[in-house]
C-alpha cells in the first residue's frame, strides 16, 4: 500500500497539475530584451546594490531518482553561499507540531464535500482511485480538492516523521536534497513566503474548479498523462526554463487558467524579498523552474528591478560527496 505525507502537498500541486492533459496553446508575447532565452537552471544575480553575487536555481519538486541531476557549477556555487532560501522555509516542514496546526486549513468550509462537487460517475472514479491507495473516501470527503490532487499520485508516506522519509523510494526532491546539503554545511535556511500563504493560494480557486482539476489529474494517470509527465521531465533535463513556463501556460482550462495566482502574483511578491536577502548575504535561491522564465518570471522581474541576471551554463553531474567537491569562481 502506498501512503501519503501531508507536508509535501503544497509543494506538489504545481507539478501534479502540469502532468494533466493539455487542451490548447497560447502564443507567448514577451519582450525579448528582458525575457531569458538561454537553457540553464542556474542564474547569477548581481549589480544594483549587491556587494556580492547571489544565485537563482530552478527546481522540479518531484522527479524520478534516475532523472535527478545537479550541474558541476551548481554544486560549486551552493558550497560558497551563506544562506539557502526556498519558496518556503524547509525547516518549517520538519516541524510536525506546526504542520499539525495547519490540518484544519486543508478542509473545505461550509460543510462542502467532494460528493457535492462531482457527478456520480466522477465521484466513483475518484473514490475507486483513492481506495486503491488504501485511503477510504470517508477520510477525504471534506479535504480541498487541490490537496487531493497532490495526494493522487500516491508516492508519499503519510506516516514518515522525517523530511526526506516522506518521498517514495524511486522519487527525489530537489528541495530535500538542498536542505540536506545545507544542514550538512550548517547553512542558514529561509523562505520567500510562508506555509500559510501557500495554502491560502488554494482558497483563491473555487471548489468546483479544484474538483475539475482533481478529476483531470487522476485521469492524467493514463497514457496521455504519462506522455505529458515524460515531456515535462525531458524539458527540465534540457534546462529549458522557457519550455517549462510555456507548458504551464498551455493548460488554459486547468491550472494555467490561474496563472496570475500561482505564478505572476507570487513572482512579483518575491522580488523585494530576494533583493533584501541577497543584499544581506550571498544567497542560493531554489524555486520551481516554472517560476523562472517568461515575461512575468523571476528572471525578467529581477532584470526590470535593476539587477543583472546571467545564466551559468554547465553540464549535468551526479551529486558529489562533500569531501570531493571543489568550489570554483563564478
Amino acid at each position: 500500500m502506498k501512503k501519503i505525507f501531508i507536508p509535501y502537498f503544497f509543494l506538489l500541486v504545481l507539478i501534479v497539475s502540469a502532468c494533466s492533459p493539455k487542451t490548447s496553446q497560447k502564443a507567448m508575447t514577451e519582450p525579448v530584451s528582458l525575457v531569458p532565452t538561454e537553457k540553464s537552471l542556474l542564474w547569477k544575480i548581481e549589480g544594483k546594490d549587491l556587494t556580492q553575487s547571489s544565485y537563482l536555481y530552478g527546481t522540479i519538486h518531484m522527479i524520478n531518482k534516475d532523472d535527478f541531476f545537479l550541474t558541476d557549477s551548481t554544486v560549486a556555487v551552493f558550497d560558497r553561499m551563506q544562506q539557502i532560501v526556498f519558496e518556503i522555509n524547509m525547516d518549517d516542514m520538519s516541524d510536525m507540531s506546526a504542520m499539525m496546526g495547519m490540518i484544519g486549513k486543508i478542509m473545505m468550509e461550509d460543510g462542502t464535500t467532494l460528493k457535492d462537487l462531482l457527478s456520480k460517475e466522477d465521484y466513483k472514479m475518484v473514490s475507486d482511485h483513492f481506495s486503491e491507495l488504501g485511503l477510504p473516501m470517508m477520510m477525504l470527503e471534506r479535504i480541498k480538492p487541490m490537496f487531493l490532487s497532490a495526494m493522487s499520485g500516491g508516492d508519499f508516506d503519510f506516516t514518515s516523521p522525517s523530511p526526506g522519509g516522506g518521498m517514495g523510494e524511486d522519487i527525489k526532491s530537489y528541495e530535500m536534497e538542498f536542505m540536506e546539503m545545507a544542514k550538512a554545511d550548517e547553512k542558514n535556511m529561509g523562505g520567500l513566503e510562508t506555509i500559510e500563504y501557500q495554502m491560502s493560494v488554494f482558497d483563491s480557486i473555487p471548489y468546483t474548479d479544484q474538483a475539475a482539476m482533481l478529476v483531470t489529474s487522476i485521469r492524467g494517470g493514463d497514457e496521455e498523462g504519462e506522455d505529458e509527465l515524460s515531456k515535462m521531465i525531458e524539458i527540465y533535463k534540457q534546462q529549458d526554463i522557457a519550455g517549462m513556463q510555456q507548458m504551464f501556460k498551455s493548460d488554459v482550462d486547468g491550472i494555467g487558467k490561474y496563472e496570475d495566482i500561482f505564478l505572476k502574483n507570487r513572482n512579483q511578491n518575491w522580488i523585494p524579498v530576494i533583493g533584501k536577502m541577497a543584499k544581506e548575504q550571498p544567497t542560493f535561491f531554489a524555486v520551481g523552474a516554472g517560476h523562472l522564465g517568461g515575461e512575468f518570471g523571476v528572471i525578467t522581474l529581477l532584470r526590470k528591478a535593476g539587477y543583472k541576471v546571467s545564466p551559468i551554463m554547465s553540464t549535468p553531474l551526479k551529486v558529489l560527496p562533500k569531501k570531493k567537491r571543489k568550489a570554483t569562481r563564478m
